[in-house]
């Protein structure tokens, strides 16, 4: 049993590497004379003797322990192997990429605003990026206590103050509640900073922190979609005749054959309308451009409604659609 118990650990290595692990602690073995030790890319290897940093390594490569690890650590210069015995020591093998985790508020958040007592529901979503970045941060406040890390583990630290976080921002210098993804920069970059402070104290940095998209209750979002559709058509008429196109491109214009073609006819006139009137415009002559008319002509009212199509008997307005004629 002696001899068993005090055969070589000849191999010092990141046994159970996973992509979503932080640090993973090679520990309770002896390290005796021939051992070798391996780092992988995207690895540091740190050790460690009661509790304190010996040594960090950050080439990938082989290492013959006794030879080339030994005599840079700083307090184990002078250690000697002995045959039958062995150096016990802490190895941290840390993951120093930078990881990007997928976030998503689970619950809406309540942002205050006046036009709802109760607060507006908003859920949003995005990633975030982090990374080690103090060693003896990370062994004094997490790694002296656990064998390994997960990206879970400051996920789920993350996300627990997440909501308060997007709170602060998005109600912070009344940002436009109706138009948060026009804000996203500035409140991503402030959640950011707030982040940082929450990691700096376990060795880790946030590198990054991005929003996606913000998502209103589907009342509200149909409200923002149906206003931002009267702003970009311009005024109400525009906007029916719009409808009514879609509605017959879509087949959704009911009523039947007659009036999908009644509808049809109406904007085919509407069209034709507006073509005559451009050409109109474009072949006046520079003489007549240029003399204002008089007398009763000066006056004389469009036969046709120019909007409608619809026969004048003379009136200011057409008796059909309302459009001014005169």
């Amino acid at each position: 049993m002696v001899f068993f118990r005090n055969q070589f650990a000849n191999v010092v290595e990141w046994e159970e590497f996973r992509d979503d692990m932080i640090f993973w602690k090679w520990s309770n073995r002896e390290i005796k004379k021939g051992s070798k030790l391996i780092i992988r890319s995207g690895q540091d290897a740190i050790f460690v003797n009661n509790g304190k940093i010996e040594g960090i390594f950050e080439d990938e490569g082989e290492y013959n322990i006794d030879s080339q690890i030994i005599p840079f650590l700083s307090t184990l210069k002078g250690f000697k192997f002995g045959f039958n015995s062995g150096m016990r020591v802490e190895v941290l093998f840390v993951n120093t990429k930078e990881f990007t985790v997928k976030w998503g508020t689970q619950n809406p958040v309540l942002i205050p605003t006046p036009q709802l007592p109760g607060g507006m529901p908003i859920r949003a979503n995005g990633t975030f990026n982090f990374k080690v970045n103090d060693y003896v941060t990370l062994i004094d406040k997490i790694a002296g206590m656990k064998e390994s890390y997960l990206v879970e583990d400051v996920k789920i630290r993350i996300t627990s103050v997440l909501d308060q976080l997007l709170m602060k921002w998005i109600s912070r210098e009344g940002k436009d509640m109706f138009n948060l993804q026009a804000n996203a920069f500035d409140i991503a970059k402030g959640i950011r900073e707030d982040l940082d402070m929450q990691v700096m104290d376990n060795g880790m940095t946030i590198t990054g922190f991005h929003v996606m998209s913000f998502n209103y209750p589907q009342e509200i979002q149909n409200m923002i979609t149906k206003t931002a559709s009267h702003e970009m058509i311009g005024n109400l008429q525009k906007y029916q005749q719009v409808s009514m196109t879609d509605g017959i491109a879509s087949g959704n214009v009911k009523g039947g054959g007659a009036a999908a073609d009644m509808a049809g006819m109406m904007m085919g006139m509407n069209m034709a309308n507006e073509m005559m009137k451009n050409m109109n415009q474009n072949q006046k002559p520079a003489a007549e451009t240029n003399s204002t008319p008089t007398g009763p002509k000066g006056n004389q009212k469009p036969n046709f409604c120019p909007n409608c199509g619809s026969k004048n008997e003379g009136a200011n307005f057409c008796p059909n659609c309302g459009q001014k004629l005169g």
